[in-house]
């Protein structure tokens, strides 16, 4: 019996198999704890906020996937250590492997309803269009295709069963790819036409959106790889092993995103506080007056006992942080 088991395991390449799906779960472990730092700097940056709706997002989205790393070691576990030289146990698919494909599936149709409350926000006081087929595409497709994908999943018992469902796996990934694109076109338009013509909101935007092209092609790409490695080589777990790293990165992408606001603001802050003189909470460039000038001038500076004479700025320069600061907050989720 022994014997017949070492010479199945010999004809299996274990490096094209289980051993892609070790990297796959170590990777998942790393993008875990990127998800850690962006949910503690979410946090932070929100502590004196009173929108509990959003925070319950980012807490709920933290604990899916911690769960679906969970699953991912478990699975590794059980394939690698407790049944290393179990070929039987090797051909079938462990409980676990089955669960994390359903928080797999909760998690993208989370992040997409997220960016499309973000469309939503941003489409006040304009078309309504844009966010109803956003939603309208996620929802046909989550209905239509995600969840005859898990029931599919629960019938498999070995690996071998993933080839019948194969048509499936083109149809579930294919669908969160586009609605990846509808979602980042969306964001990408509504943001793009926001512009005031001011430079400090305009650069805002347009830096907004490139965080929201990086994020959605971040995502896209992973997503179609998986679908390419899946139609190349679908005797491995190379796809598997992408298709781990999915969920990691939406989720990612997505706290990312939240967070860009502070980053961007952080640096034009900076930008724009450089050369002026801060009192009260008003920005004042001073105007000294030397000895030369006008002695009324020099007799009414006494009499004020003011040094520095203030003068006040355009309403051009006031009007532009006040329109950025109300793109970055319709913007923001929080």
């Amino acid at each position: 019996m022994s014997y017949s088991t070492e010479d199945l395991l010999s004809k299996v390449d274990l490096g094209n198999t289980f051993g892609a799906f070790f990297i796959g779960a170590a990777l998942a472990a790393i993008l875990f704890g990127l998800t850690n730092v962006q949910a503690f700097i979410y946090l932070q940056t929100h502590r004196e906020t009173d929108i509990v709706s959003y925070k319950l997002v980012v807490f709920w989205l933290w604990i899916l996937d911690a769960l679906h790393l969970a699953l991912l070691v478990h699975c590794t576990y059980h394939y690698l250590v407790n049944n290393y030289n179990n070929f039987s146990a090797l051909t079938e698919i462990v409980w676990s492997f089955k669960l994390q494909v359903l928080v797999n599936v909760l998690i993208i149709p989370i992040v997409h309803l997220s960016y499309v409350h973000r469309i939503w926000i941003l489409s006040k006081g304009r078309t309504r269009v844009l966010p109803a087929i956003a939603f309208g595409i996620l929802v046909v497709l989550c209905s239509g295709v995600a969840i005859p994908v898990v029931w599919a999943m629960y019938k498999c018992h070995s690996f071998r069963d993933l080839i019948r469902i194969e048509f499936w796996t083109y149809g579930i990934v294919g669908s969160a790819a586009f609605v990846d694109i509808v979602i980042a076109s969306s964001l990408c338009y509504l943001l793009v036409t926001s512009r005031t013509g001011f430079s400090r909101t305009d650069s805002f935007l347009a830096k907004l959106v490139g965080y929201t092209v990086s994020t959605g092609s971040l995502t896209s790409v992973c997503l179609i790889m998986v679908i390419i490695t899946c139609a190349v080589l679908p005797k491995t777990f190379i796809f598997l092993a992408i298709d781990f790293l999915a969920a990691k990165l939406y989720v990612n992408s997505f706290f990312a995103l939240l967070n860009a606001r502070y980053y961007v603001r952080d640096n034009v802050d900076a930008v724009d506080s450089a050369g002026f003189h801060m009192r009260h909470g008003v920005y004042r460039p001073e105007l000294r007056i030397g000895s030369s000038q006008d002695p009324e001038l020099q007799a009414s500076r006494k009499d004020s006992n003011d040094d520095v004479l203030h003068i006040t700025h355009p309403i051009q320069d006031i009007a532009a942080p006040a329109a950025s600061s109300l793109e970055m907050q319709s913007f923001s989720l929080a």
